[in-house]
Formats: structure tokens, C-alpha cells, sequence
């Protein structure tokens, strides 16, 4: 999910996220959101704003989740993966104070439909009073959605956050309609005291990583040095495992093994070697993404996190080139050692 698109659910895949160009803490005006309904290729728009503050206690773990305030008109549409009955849907369009959680949060706190809910804002300076009325499901996401109507009118009627919007989530007609959206509404408000920055919602999550500084050269770094780290250790276990290997060597040579064979038969085990090792890290990886899958961790994407065939193939593709890199000089050594010097080779 940091370097590549792999796997976006087709609805995710029509999303945009629009927000301030400076920081996505920075708001912007409500006026924006009838200048971008009216672009063709947005089939669906609306406000969603992240909530602070706390629930029950504050300094307890358990009780820290996601907290949207969202326009519940349209929220199904445009978040059309969530498996929610329809029933519950229509309560939460319904009821100005009702909220709606995911399944694994719900069981986590042991809430119920009709579970009495308040938050305490802190950006936000409001108490909110909610009630359950629906459970969703999605394996990416462990939180809760409350009606952004209600938290704005319950806000002072001099507040300026009245007026503002913290982004807004766009539903595009089509996959393809996503480059041309971005495009056209940055460029509408280019000179406006409030710039935007529009982008896919999978291109939106990476960016919020960006908080974390360069997360991507952080992570080649360590693979890099892992990946050279192993290159020294598998280069010097079997360089030792040829040299106590040269009388074998030897006598391979006087059965009428040619320097080539040789060569050939200790590169093809080291790499038979790496391509066993190879598998077996596969099998722990799948293993270990199956368990973070099926999780109740809210950890974002986690639904995508499996090893495909692609990825299999090039690990252990890796995995044999690691093997003969490693092997090639002390193999070649070995290869052109004479049969005397073989013999008398003491291990």
C-alpha cells in the first residue's frame, strides 16, 4: 500500500479526498462544496470531519478510536463496501443524534443497538450525546460515524468552524474520471485564500504517512541493509561449507567432473538451499498477513495485506539470486582447484 495501488476496492478506487493544500488540520470554506458538485464526473459529495477528544476515560487505550462527523444523506453511497443493513441505514439518516459504528469496535466495548454514546470534543468544543442505531462492517476500519449536521449545530452560533469544512470526500462516475477531477479542482481554487489538493483516497493515506517523514526511504534503507546483511552471512556459511567440501571436490574431479560441472553442482545447491529457505519465508509471511487480516487491530488496508503469486515468484526469485551471488566466488574457487591440491585438502 506505500509504493503501489495493489488491491483498491473498486469503490475506493472512485474516491477523492479534497483538502487544504497546507495541512489537512487547515479547513476549508463550505462554499467550495456547490463549486464542486457542479463538475461533471461527481456523482456523490460530502463533509467529513475528524472528532477529538475523548470517550469515558481518556488516558485508557481501549476507549481510543476513529471518530468521523460525516453527512449521513450520503454516506452509503459514496462508502458503498460497508455492509450495513438497510434498516439501519434508514435509522441513521433518520435520527439527527444517532451514530454508527464498525462490528469489531461494537464488540470490543460491548455496546448494543440503542447504546448511549457521548463524546467530550476538545478541538471541537462540544459535548456529544449519541445513540447506536447501526453496525457496519469493514475490515479496514474500527470506528465510529455521527452526523456532521449535528455537530455543527452544536456549535456556538458565532463559531467560525460553523462555516468549514476539515475536507471533503467526492465520489466519481468512473475510476478514470479521478486524474481530470484532481486537476480541475485544485486549478479552480489556484488562487483562492484557501488552495486545495485533491487526490485519490489511497494516494490521501499514503500522504498522511508523510507526517511520519520519508516512511518509504526509511523502509528501503532497512530492507537494503537486511538484504546485504544476509548476502554476508550466506556468502560466508557456504564459502566455509565449499572448503571443508574440497576433497569432495577432488575426488568429483578424478571421477572426470569437469571445472564446469563442479561449478555448476555447488550453485545449484546453494541456490536449491536459498530457494528452500525461500519457501519457507513465504509460508511464515502468509502466515503472519493471515493473522493481521482477520485481527480485530485497526490497522488501515489490512484487508489487501496478502502475498500474491507475483510477489511469491519475485521473493523467491530473490531468494535463489541471493544464493548463487553468495556461492559464485567460493564455488569458482573451488571449481579451479587441481585434484592434488584437492587431496590434500585437510578441511
Amino acid at each position: 500500500m506505500l509504493f503501489f495501488d495493489v488491491g483498491v476496492d473498486p469503490a475506493e478506487a472512485r474516491r477523492l479526498v479534497i483538502r487544504h493544500k497546507v495541512s489537512v488540520a487547515t479547513p476549508l470554506p463550505s462554499s467550495y462544496r456547490q463549486k464542486i458538485e457542479s463538475l461533471p464526473g461527481i456523482e456523490a459529495l460530502m463533509h467529513r470531519a475528524w472528532f477529538g477528544g475523548y470517550y469515558k476515560d481518556p488516558d485508557d487505550p481501549k476507549y481510543n478510536f476513529a471518530r468521523f462527523a460525516v453527512e449521513a444523506e450520503n454516506v452509503f453511497q459514496i462508502q458503498s463496501e460497508w455492509i450495513t443493513p438497510a434498516d439501519q441505514q434508514e435509522a441513521f439518516k433518520r435520527e439527527l443524534t444517532g451514530c454508527i459504528a464498525e462490528k469489531k469496535l461494537v464488540a470490543k466495548l460491548g455496546w448494543k443497538l440503542g447504546e448511549r454514546i457521548t463524546l467530550v470534543g476538545d478541538i471541537w468544543p462540544v459535548t456529544l450525546e449519541l445513540k447506536l442505531v447501526g453496525i457496519f462492517e469493514n475490515p479496514d476500519f474500527e470506528g465510529l460515524f455521527f452526523h456532521y449536521k449535528y455537530l455543527r449545530e452544536s456549535l456556538p452560533v458565532n463559531s467560525p468552524l460553523r462555516d468549514m469544512a476539515q475536507l471533503y470526500v467526492a465520489l466519481a462516475k468512473s475510476a478514470d474520471d479521478i486524474p481530470r477531477l484532481t486537476r480541475q479542482i485544485d486549478a479552480m481554487f489556484e488562487n483562492s485564500p484557501a488552495q486545495t489538493r485533491a487526490e485519490s483516497e489511497a494516494e490521501f493515506r499514503r500522504s498522511l504517512l508523510g507526517f511520519l517523514g520519508n516512511v518509504k526511504m526509511f523502509l528501503i534503507a532497512i530492507c537494503g541493509a537486511v538484504t546485504f546483511t544476509i548476502l554476508l552471512v550466506s556468502g560466508n556459511t557456504i564459502s566455509m561449507t565449499v572448503r571443508e567440501r574440497i576433497r569432495e571436490v577432488g575426488i568429483m574431479k578424478t571421477l572426470g567432473f569437469t571445472p564446469r560441472a563442479v561449478l555448476g553442482i555447488l550453485l545449484g545447491e546453494s541456490a536449491a538451499i536459498s530457494l528452500i529457505g525461500g519457501i519457507l519465508g513465504l509460508i511464515i509471511a502468509t502466515g503472519l498477513c493471515t493473522m493481521i487480516r482477520y485481527s480485530s487491530a485497526p490497522i488501515p488496508g489490512k484487508g489487501n495485506l496478502l502475498i500474491t503469486p507475483l510477489l511469491a515468484a519475485l521473493n523467491l526469485l530473490i531468494a535463489i539470486m541471493v544464493g548463487v551471488v553468495s556461492a559464485l566466488w567460493p564455488a569458482s574457487a573451488a571449481s579451479r582447484t587441481s585434484i592434488i591440491e584437492s587431496l590434500r585438502h585437510s578441511g
